[in-house]
C-alpha cells in the first residue's frame, strides 16, 4: 500500500502541475496523485497536533535524526523501481510509538508541488533505543516514468518527518531535511588499437549517458567534463592524463601516445542530478 490515508483522486495542485507536463506525455500515461496525508491522516484524528499539545502544556516529541537511503543519494534508472529505506529517530517522555517520512519536490509544500514519494507501509516499524527514544523505519519505492515522470524532478527533494508519542502528541515537519534523487548514469570506454607499437597513437573512445525518465531510455549527457585516466600494468593507482568534454551526443574521443602496458579508463565526477561513474580499465598491450 503506497498511501496511508484516503485522499481525493485529483487535487487542484495536481491539475495545475499537469499543465507543466508535455501534452504527449500526459496523454500517454496517468500521472501520480500529488495529494499528501496530513498529520491527522497518518497518526489518527485522536492524536494531538503540536499546537494543541502546546496549549495543553504537553511536551511534543523531538525529532533528532532522519536517514534517507542509508545517507546515500537515491539513484533511479529507466525501468526498474528503486526501493529504499527511510528512518526517523525521535524522543518523548512517554516513548515513541510511530513515525512517518515522505519526500516531496517543489517550491512549497502547499503550492507548487510537482512530485511526491510516499511510504509503502501504513505504519512504521519502531525499535526502542531506550524508554524515551525510538527509531522508526519505513520503505519508499520510486517508479521511473510514474512517480519520476519528468527529468526536471532530478535533484534535491524535501523530507517530511513525523513522530507519534505514547501520549498521542505528535511532531510534524515538512522541511525536516533534504535528499537527492538522481538519474542513473552510464559510461563506456574503448582504447584501441591493441596491441600497439610504442610511440604510436592510442584512440580512446566512449560515451556518457543518463536515464531519461520521460522516454524510458538512456540519452547522451552532453558537454560534461570527463577525465581520462591511466594506470601502468605494474601499478594499482590511476592518474588523470587529461580532461575532455562529451560532445552533442554524449560521445567521448581523444588520443594519447603509447608508452607502456596499462589500463585506460574514463571517470565522471557527477552533478546534483546525475551520480558519478567510472569505467573499468581497458588494457592496452604496448609492444
Amino acid at each position: 500500500m503506497r498511501i496511508r490515508a484516503t485522499v481525493a483522486a485529483v487535487s487542484g495542485a495536481l491539475a495545475l502541475s499537469a499543465l507543466a507536463v508535455p501534452a504527449a506525455q500526459a496523454a500517454d500515461k496517468d500521472l501520480p496523485s500529488l495529494d499528501r496525508p496530513t498529520a491527522a491522516d497518518v497518526f489518527g484524528t485522536g492524536a494531538r497536533a503540536p499546537r494543541a499539545a502546546a496549549r495543553a502544556a504537553v511536551t511534543t516529541p523531538v525529532i533528532s535524526k532522519v536517514v534517507i537511503n542509508g545517507g546515500k543519494d537515491i539513484v533511479v534508472g529507466t525501468t526498474a523501481a528503486k526501493k529504499f529505506t527511510v528512518s526517523v529517530t525521535a524522543s518523548h517522555p512517554s516513548g515513541i510509538v510511530d513515525g512517518y517520512i515522505d519526500l516531496w519536490h517543489g517550491t512549497n509544500v502547499d503550492a507548487g508541488l510537482d512530485g511526491v514519494l510516499l511510504p509503502n507501509e501504513d505504519a512504521a516499524s519502531c525499535k526502542n533505543v531506550n524508554a524515551t527514544t525510538a527509531t522508526c523505519t519505513m520503505t519508499i519505492t520510486a517508479y521511473p516514468g510514474y512517480d519520476l515522470y519528468a527529468n526536471a524532478l532530478a535533484g534535491t527533494w524535501k523530507v517530511t518527518a513525523g513522530a507519534l508519542a505514547g501520549d498521542q502528541s505528535i511532531a510534524w515537519n515538512d522541511y525536516q531535511s533534504t535528499a537527492r534523487v538522481q538519474r542513473l548514469s552510464k559510461l563506456t570506454v574503448n582504447a584501441a588499437p591493441e596491441p600497439v607499437k610504442k610511440g604510436k597513437t592510442i584512440t580512446v573512445t566512449g560515451k556518457l549517458s543518463r536515464a531519461n525518465w520521460e522516454t524510458g531510455t538512456y540519452k547522451g549527457y552532453t558537454v560534461q567534463p570527463v577525465k581520462l585516466q591511466f594506470r601502468k600494468k605494474t601499478s594499482s593507482t590511476y592518474t588523470t592524463v587529461k580532461t575532455i568534454k562529451s560532445n552533442s551526443t554524449g560521445a567521448l574521443k581523444t588520443t594519447v601516445k603509447a608508452s607502456v602496458d596499462g589500463y585506460w579508463r574514463y571517470s565522471y565526477a557527477g552533478t546534483s542530478t546525475t551520480p558519478a561513474v567510472t569505467t573499468a580499465g581497458d588494457f592496452v598491450d604496448v609492444k
